[in-house]
């Protein structure tokens, strides 16, 4: 089957992206995946990844290659995008070529969802996300399945995107109240939840901004000497991952661990864990909890699989057979 973003985008909803993402991570709690870390290949304007993953359990596997390139806003292209390939785990036989770059987003989003399922104050109603481009919508329509989000404070660079996110807000018919912050400073302090969605290669958030009780979903630092976070917000904070391999090598903890600023024992765990019912996950109102997310590959097959089965269901795509493989 090969399916173009227009017919996934037809079967995709966040609801059910959000319990395919929470199940692919309890199946990583309980150490039944198979997922190398991602392989870069480094190119002029940004990265092309390789991310393959094998779920045994759930007889899911393939892979999916994906590019970043911040630069893409201005091309009016998107800086993300992606094709996911399932196979047969036990022929090896295609089974679809999915469009991924909506997959992605939403894979994303989920997971920033399941982190703050099981790490954010049961009664958080104040939502900031500094970074409006494509991905803050899903990082939006995912947290507000989880929480109670009455209040969206959004912040830019680029204050036009940060306007066009809180338009956004606006329109999802949830009784959302959304403005935009003037300053980064401004946005944080003010946040029960707090995403950070941007390309910065040097702290964006300073220690003192954050509130205790505050959960981060830290998803812009996904490759080597990239972080957004002050080291001092980490050395404060329960730190969860979504792989500690990889996380180590790309995600927000790679330029402390780097420096000696961080160890490696100071990795409270994995998501998976925590959703496997292994570690606990939020214990007390004050503490801080940081979800590092770098994008695991898990993700994307268990999400490639429900919509290839969904998109079968209700006849869209073109076949493989139709291809002649």
């Amino acid at each position: 089957m090969v399916l173009r973003r227009s017919e996934v985008l037809k079967v995709l909803s966040m609801k059910d992206e959000i319990a395919t993402v929470e199940e692919a991570f309890r199946e990583k709690g309980m150490n039944a995946v198979q997922m190398p870390p991602k392989q870069y290949l480094f190119l002029e304007g940004g990265d092309l990844r390789a991310m393959p993953a094998y779920l045994p359990r759930l007889g899911i596997a393939g892979v999916k290659v994906v590019n970043v390139h911040p630069g893409n806003r201005e091309r009016g292209l998107p800086s993300v995008m992606a094709v996911i390939e399932l196979v047969d785990p036990y022929t090896g036989r295609p089974l679809a070529i999915v469009d991924g770059t909506e997959i992605t987003a939403y894979r994303t989003g989920a997971a920033s969802a399941v982190a703050t399922k099981y790490l954010s104050r049961d009664d958080s109603s104040k939502l900031c996300i500094v970074g409006a481009g494509a991905q803050s919508r899903r990082q939006l329509e995912a947290i507000v399945e989880v929480r109670d989000i009455r209040k969206v404070f959004a912040y830019d660079v680029v204050r036009a995107a940060a306007e066009g996110l809180v338009r956004y807000a606006e329109s999802m018919g949830r009784n959302l109240s959304a403005e935009v912050a003037d300053a980064t400073r401004e946005c944080v302090e003010s946040a029960d939840v707090l995403v950070t969605a941007t390309p910065a290669k040097a702290p964006v958030i300073l220690n003192d901004w954050v509130k205790p009780g505050t959960h981060i979903n830290a998803i812009g630092a996904d490759a080597p000497g990239k972080e957004e976070l002050d080291p001092a917000i980490l050395l404060r904070s329960k730190i969860v991952v979504d792989d500690y391999e990889q996380t180590i090598h790309s995600g927000e903890i790679n330029v402390p661990i780097s420096k000696g600023i961080l160890r490696k024992d100071q990795i409270y765990g994995e998501l998976g864990e925590i959703v496997a019912g292994k570690k606990p996950g939020r214990t007390s109102r004050d503490e801080v909890t940081v979800f590092d997310s770098t994008g695991v590959g898990i993700l994307d097959v268990a999400t490639a699989f429900s919509v290839m089965r969904a998109a079968g269901a209700r006849g869209l795509g073109l076949t493989v057979s139709e291809l002649g493989l």
